[in-house]
């Protein structure tokens, strides 16, 4: 009776309604889309407003801390692009190849020598830490404290004024050539670093840098440096020695010793009163050092093994290549030089002549050129009878009138214009020319002058240096065809070659 009741109070499709309703409503109140709020995992003393901060610090915090590992991730990438085998290497020595391919001489490393961790003085080592990075046996390659000082520093400065490289991060740079200073380069180079220093020992480390860091005077190398600036070997050099060279690495040019050796010993004092401070020498040893005289290998046992065609060379070199490419080494330098001829020319210039000179050799000078007349190459240079004694190039610099070795051209201009040609009369045949013409014609075959502008022109009033009447002759030869213009104190030496697999072919 009861269901009856309810039945017909409640009809089942409207208590169907009903709880259909209220499922509904239960649904839209579990299922929300709004968070709900979880209590906080901070402790109830910390401030509202600072709780707020907090969270925002943690939330960028990642963000950054994601911005950093791809940073990492990505230069590690890129570090792994660099043969860290080239560490142990020395730069090689440049080899200049004559016209035939055999080698005339090396510029730049050909005293170089690896040496090993026993052959380097401690002196050298302490001299090393004290000047360059003395927390070198602590770190990983990265002075974290320096880094941060000079970050600072360039900061302010609004520049790159300060690198706080440690001797691991300059012997990256120095083997691969990482010269720009910007930021990608000093992150690339921290990464290298970090590999390196996870390859080589300390030991290891020092000895690298000591084997190809550059001591100036084209020295790559603590053993070229000793072997070019004293005479000896790295293992025999004294306290104040090692100090001197240390001293160099950060000026290698500015404080060379044969080019500035007051500079030079300003830097040794430094080093060794940082060496005091260190506690790597006592203040007597210090006073003793600095007592002690410099001997450096005199001018004439510097240049004994080079030459006027060497050097010749070399500045053709600086001329068409940056300077450091040219220290860095490993260059095949091809030219226009005749071995032979070169060394057979050398050795007559440098005889004595009894009949013109009784003792003195350097009373009486000479100068030779040879040039290929198809090609106007240089085949063969002597600037004087002996470099060693004086390097001063005649064959550019000395400037002489050329008297009858004029007569030659002067024929030439003559037989060109259709002029009567007086043998044994240079004047009658020159003021057929005139002086502006026959000027006009001395430049045209590379005389620079200066000329006269009387009659005494064509007797050879012509001011010209060896290399210039050379030229000149060459082109006589050559049918008037003048292969290749000079500037006066230029030269044709080097020769461009086609070849694959070297650093820099000429």
């Amino acid at each position: 009776m009861v269901v009856g009741r309810l039945h017909e109070q409640f009809p089942l499709s409207s208590t169907l309604s009903l709880l259909n309703l209220e499922f509904k409503k239960g649904l839209k109140t579990t299922v929300s889309w709004k968070p709900s709020n979880s209590p906080s995992k901070l402790p109830a003393w910390v401030p509202l407003g600072l709780r707020t901060v907090i969270r925002w610090c943690f939330k960028w915090g990642l963000v950054g801390l994601s911005v950093l590992v791809a940073f990492a991730l990505f230069y590690f990438y890129l570090a792994l692009k660099f043969d860290l085998s080239d560490v142990a290497q020395m730069p090689e020595r440049s080899v200049i190849l004559d016209r035939h391919g055999v080698e005339f001489a090396a510029i730049h490393g050909e005293r170089r020598r690896l040496i090993t961790r026993e052959e380097i003085p401690d002196a050298m080592i302490y001299a090393l830490l004290a000047r360059e990075d003395l927390r070198f046996p602590d770190h990983h390659g990265i002075d974290v404290r320096g880094l941060a000082r000079a970050t600072v520093r360039n900061i302010k400065d609004m520049s790159f004024t300060q690198g706080a490289s440690t001797l691991t991060m300059q012997l990256t740079r120095n083997t691969y050539e990482m010269r720009a200073k910007s930021l990608h380069r000093k992150l690339l180079e921290m990464a290298v670093t970090l590999r390196i220093e996870s390859r080589y020992s300390k030991d290891e480390i020092l000895t690298h840098y000591l084997n190809r860091i550059y001591f100036g005077a084209g020295c790559h190398g603590v053993e070229e440096a000793s072997q070019t600036y004293f005479g000896r070997s790295v293992t025999e050099l004294s306290t104040g020695e090692c100090a001197l060279l240390v001293g160099i690495i950060r000026g290698p040019h500015l404080f060379s010793p044969f080019r500035n050796l007051e500079g030079a010993e300003i830097q040794r004092d430094e080093v060794l009163k940082r060496m005091v401070i260190c506690e790597f020498v006592s203040e007597e040893e210090k006073i003793k050092a600095m007592a002690e005289p410099i001997h450096l290998v005199t001018v004439k046992e510097r240049k004994k093994n080079s030459s006027h065609m060497r050097e010749t060379i070399r500045n053709q070199l600086q001329i068409i290549l940056e300077q450091q490419d040219i220290r860095a080494g490993g260059l095949r330098i091809f030219t226009t030089v005749d071995t032979a001829m070169q060394k057979s020319l050398q050795s007559k210039i440098s005889r004595p002549f009894p009949a013109v000179e009784q003792k003195n050799l350097s009373e009486l000078q000479a100068a030779i050129v040879s040039l290929d007349p198809e090609t106007g190459g240089i085949l063969a240079l002597c600037g004087n009878r002996n470099y060693a004694s004086s390097q001063y190039n005649l064959a550019f610099n000395a400037r002489r009138d050329l008297g009858p070795a004029f007569m030659p051209f002067l024929t030439a201009a003559a037989l060109e214009r259709n002029k009567i040609v007086i043998d044994g009369k240079p004047v009658q045949t020159g003021r057929q020319l005139g002086i502006a013409e026959t000027i006009r014609l001395s430049k045209r075959l590379g005389f620079s002058g200066p000329f006269s502008e009387t009659d005494d022109l064509y007797r050879g009033t012509i001011a010209a240096s060896p290399i210039e009447l050379a030229r000149a002759a060459a082109t006589l030869r050559a049918g008037g065809k003048q292969r290749c213009r000079h500037r006066r104190h230029t030269s044709h030496t080097l020769r461009r070659n086609h070849c694959q697999g070297q650093r820099s072919c000429w």
